[in-house]
């Protein structure tokens, strides 16, 4: 594929818009939900700053209805036209304006292709009563349900105004409702400047429950108290957040727990993360999620990568972030197993992509491809490494310091690996030449695969799960096996270094034991799959194909799938799940399945 030569002329390969040219500051949506013909309509109205007095204001749409564009307070309209469609980026819409024009009006309708959105049936809800819409716009999604200039390096603030039906409440990444209203028209507002990928909107039959001062869940009835028991500790990890790096600074930090189908574990739309529900484990296990996502508000949302290339930015400083959270909340050692699982995560994903790839670099080249291709493990594991190993070169309390003035010299603003390491050099190396080979940032964010010189991070509490896996390996039986208070996370450790190949004699005896065909723990259950499938343990087939079709993260269809595609019976078997399993899935999900499935 063939980027359009209009894209490349701008700053971010992925948009077609000229920021330098005209931009968007504000943006006033009005729309309206159509469950029944599965779109929204209405207006999008921007007010503008035309910097080179142009005739002419870019915006990114793909696939969207563009009726008539107004400007000003003029009621005739004006001309405007779409350009060439392309399959990633979708078309550029250039509107005709005046020196002079403020404001913008585009009356437009999605269609219910639109890849972003995802409108549920009531039977693929937790309650089953009511339908269902979510939106998800990162990487350049937004633009197939606003038509919008859609580069992480341009941020708007944003007033919406949004009509439901009446027994369904709306929620987006602005200042929301508690309660459902009479009439189904809600307004918000986002005071902020934010990028358009962290535009965002959700619909159903809601309810809120607070957790703390600040903090608090939207869910369905059905799920409310699942969720309020995991995510109790979101006020805490908001305070252990505010000790490490600053104030937060969007005031709320409230969840949405989404139906299954939802394609990532979270996304850290400001002011409310949309979660997925595989997190409710019953045990509080899975919440490092959640530490996550609340470290967005600084990495990410605060200070955002200006580009997809740079996307170790946002994904590489948040992991760093959620592991020193994790930390403060609950001690080293368990701070340890999650950087372990995560170096695990990363050394999959090298050997998966090669080792010498370039897609295995820090400052990716993605002109030409879907950003989406950029959203690996290098991006969050790598990044993350790469700040532990400056935090190991200088000291934490240097390093804090340091990640203190980043985020607040660069708050509500954009940055590039260049800018990055620019700010590093006069920060913290300052001229000190024998630091900055030890930091060695041409190695570590130009060059393919990791640099000799990475730590390799080691848990004591793995260390016993290692003696165990031993003695079951060499005989000891999976009942008799000392596995008391273990957290989920050795689980996965231990279910890691089960050996590929097992009898089903071998497989019987730890399902027996530990239950793991069975289990309510979504990282286990994908992890022992995985096992399954290889060794032909047809005991976990069902099980197996509940998860597929009732789980939409892509994290774990990816694995699971290719792990079946391996063989013809197991394709077979993979292309009978997913023929009913798809429409459960987001688009962000059957991208890459129909890809991978052909």
């Amino acid at each position: 594929m063939t980027v359009n030569n209009l894209a490349q002329a701008s700053q971010d390969v992925h948009s077609y818009s000229k920021p330098k040219e005209a931009v968007a500051k504000h943006l006033d949506l009005d729309i309206t939900v159509d469950f029944e013909k599965k779109i929204l309509s209405g207006t999008a109205t921007y007010q503008i700053k035309n910097l080179t007095k142009t005739n002419q204001i870019i915006f990114d749409t793909r696939g969207l209805k563009i009726e008539k564009v107004l400007l000003d307070e003029d009621t005739k309209e004006t001309t405007f036209k779409l350009g060439n469609d392309d399959k990633v980026l979708g078309q550029p819409m250039f509107v005709d304006i005046k020196p002079e024009t403020k404001t913008v009006t585009i009356h437009y309708s999605t269609t219910p292709e639109a890849a972003a959105l995802q409108w549920l049936s009531p039977q693929q809800t937790a309650g089953k009563k009511h339908p269902f819409l979510f939106t998800q716009s990162q990487a350049i999604l937004a633009r197939t349900w606003i038509p919008i200039q859609d580069s992480p390096g341009i941020r708007i603030t944003y007033s919406a105004s949004v009509k439901v039906p009446k027994e369904l409440m709306a929620v987006m990444s602005a200042e929301n409702p508690k309660e459902k209203n009479e009439t189904g028209e809600y307004k918000f507002l986002m005071q902020k400047a934010i990028p358009s990928y962290l535009m965002a909107l959700s619909v159903g039959d809601l309810v809120f429950r607070p957790i703390g001062e600040q903090t608090g869940i939207y869910a369905e009835p059905a799920t409310i108290e699942a969720a309020a028991y995991e995510f109790a500790e979101m006020d805490k990890m908001l305070v252990a957040a505010e000790k490490l790096y600053g104030k937060y600074r969007w005031n709320r930090y409230d969840l949405l727990v989404l139906p299954p189908s939802f394609p990532f574990g979270g996304m850290e739309n400001p002011r409310l993360t949309f979660v997925t529900p595989t997190v409710l484990a019953k045990d509080r296990s899975l919440t490092s999620l959640i530490a996550h996502e609340l470290a967005h508000s600084w990495s990410g949302n605060l200070v955002t990568n200006a580009t997809w290339e740079d996307f170790w930015l946002n994904e590489g400083f948040t992991v760093y972030f959620e592991r020193r959270i994790m930390e403060e909340l609950y001690g080293k050692d368990y701070a340890d197993m999650l950087e372990v699982l995560g170096y695990q995560d990363l050394q999959h994903t090298l050997d998966d992509l090669g080792r010498n790839s370039e897609d295995t670099r820090l400052k990716l080249e993605l002109d030409g491809r879907d950003p989406d291709e950029g959203l690996t493990d290098i991006a969050y594991e790598k990044g993350n490494a790469y700040l532990v190993h400056i935090e190991r070169a200088v000291g934490r309390d240097k390093f804090d310091a340091f990640l203190n003035k980043y985020f607040q010299t660069f708050a509500f603003g954009t940055t590039t690996t260049d800018r990055f390491l620019d700010f590093l050099n006069s920060e913290l190396i300052k001229g000190d030449e024998k630091l900055a080979e030890q930091i060695n940032a041409d190695a570590w964010i130009y060059s393919a695969g990791l640099p000799e010189e990475h730590y390799t991070p080691a848990s004591s509490l793995f260390a016993k799960v290692e003696e165990t896996s031993q003695a079951w390996q060499q005989g000891t039986p999976a009942a008799q096996l000392n596995t008391k208070d273990w957290s989920s996370h050795e689980w996965l450790h231990f279910i890691r270094l089960l050996p590929e190949q097992m009898s089903q004699q071998k497989m019987a005896d730890l399902d027996k034991a530990f239950n793991f065909t069975n289990s309510g723990n979504s990282e286990i259950l994908a992890a022992w799959f995985l096992h399954a499938i290889r060794n032909n343990y047809i005991t976990a087939d069902q099980a197996m194909e509940i998860f597929l079709t009732s789980v939409g993260r892509r994290k774990f269809l990816v694995p699971i799938y290719k792990a079946l595609i391996a063989t013809p019976e197991g394709k077979k078997k993979a292309l009978a799940i997913y023929a009913k399993a798809r429409p459960n899935y987001h688009a962000v999900s059957t991208v890459t399945l129909d890809e991978m499935l052909k």
